[in-house]
């Protein structure tokens, strides 16, 4: 799909393309509030999920969310897409394993995690097992796959990573050997991807899902090495960042909300200059603890390009306008310049073109 980049867009049309959100609905006539987003607020990502977290479950376990067949799911995303003035990045968190939402329950190919992967620490295997599912979201209209997991296998106790077996190994040239073949195969399909946590987030004890994670007596700097190695292999379409406090780096923010950790060390000592992402801004690491009208203008401040709000945690029909209300506050208030959110907002254009959505 392509479509004409608008010549002079507003303020909140190109905050808006700083957004990926999530929605409630599996057919298109359930799906009146993202669409709205995208046609009002000119949204420029959305993720999709199989399981609703939010609002409880039904008798039968956790409600479905956006996934119930190959069918629908590509209905859904060709129907979204077309209200779309600027095409949109439609991303899904399908790493493989146990963090896979395109399930074989709903019709899908099975999938096997970054963990059996290493441990086969046969890169040709990881490639062959990375392509087939980027055929599969090639297939289904998605272009940007929230993966691969770059953190280290870096502590035991680590429920988020090790405890559901999402790292490749502990060893960082491992990790970024396998996690090269794994872009590789997805760009053979035309799908982006997207390195995460970056600092790192192996060494945690904790999960940024539930509150805030300090890291500063477990992180090493070698849990750098395998974002290091993929930048400069030009291998990374996106890197995602960890919400974890780690006051060696920063002593006073989590990661998502540091610009000595997003600027000064990704940015500045990495030299990456590609789109970065937040992990869910709904996680209680940001949520409790700075609340929207805080956490968002800092992301930006910070260096980060797009803000995620999965909406599951819990549900906000309305997060996207709120999002960019806030936004275009800061900048009228004189607290983030234009010139900010133009820099960010080329670079989506830019990650746009590169996914072959706009000419």
């Amino acid at each position: 799909m392509s479509a004409v980049t608008p010549l002079s867009p507003t303020l909140r049309e190109k905050i808006g393309q700083l957004l990926n959100v999530g929605f409630r609905g599996r057919a298109p006539s359930e799906s009146d509030a993202i669409v709205r987003d995208i046609r009002e607020h000119h949204v420029g990502g959305v993720i999709l999920f199989d399981q609703e977290m939010a609002g409880g479950t039904i008798d039968s376990g956790p409600r479905r969310r956006n996934i119930e067949s190959p069918a629908q799911v590509k209905a859904l995303i060709a129907h979204l897409q077309s209200h779309a003035a600027i095409p949109l990045l439609v991303s899904v968190d399908q790493e493989g394993g146990r963090v896979n939402r395109l399930k074989p329950a709903y019709g899908f190919p099975a999938s096997i995690s970054h963990q059996e992967l290493g441990e086969l620490d046969r890169p040709a295997e990881t490639y062959r097992h990375a392509e087939a599912t980027a055929q599969t979201l090639a297939e289904l209209g998605f272009n940007l796959n929230l993966a691969p997991v770059v953190d280290l296998d870096a502590h035991p106790d680590n429920p988020i990573i090790k405890g559901r077996r999402r790292s490749f190994s502990a060893d960082p040239a491992a990790v970024a050997r396998h996690a090269a073949e794994f872009v590789r195969a997805h760009r053979a399909h035309g799908v982006l991807t997207c390195a995460k946590h970056f600092p790192g987030h192996g060494s945690a004890t904790g999960d940024t899902h539930l509150g805030l994670v300090d890291v500063t007596a477990t992180w090493h700097e070698r849990e750098l090495i395998p974002f290091q190695q993929l930048i400069a292999q030009g291998l990374c379409d996106v890197i995602m960042t960890a919400h974890v406090f780690n006051a060696k780096l920063d002593p006073d923010h989590p990661a998502t909300l540091s610009k000595k950790i997003i600027t000064g060390i990704l940015r500045e000592k990495l030299g990456y200059d590609g789109v970065i992402t937040s992990d869910d801004m709904e996680m209680k690491a940001i949520s409790s603890h700075y609340g929207l009208e805080n956490s968002v203008p800092a992301a930006i401040e910070a260096g980060i390009d797009v803000l995620c709000f999965g909406n599951n945690l819990t549900y906000d029909p309305g997060i996207g306008g709120k999002a960019i209300a806030i936004l275009a506050r800061a900048v009228e208030s004189g607290r983030i310049s234009e010139e900010r959110i133009d820099v960010s907002y080329q670079r989506v254009l830019a990650l746009k073109r590169k996914a072959a959505l706009l000419a």
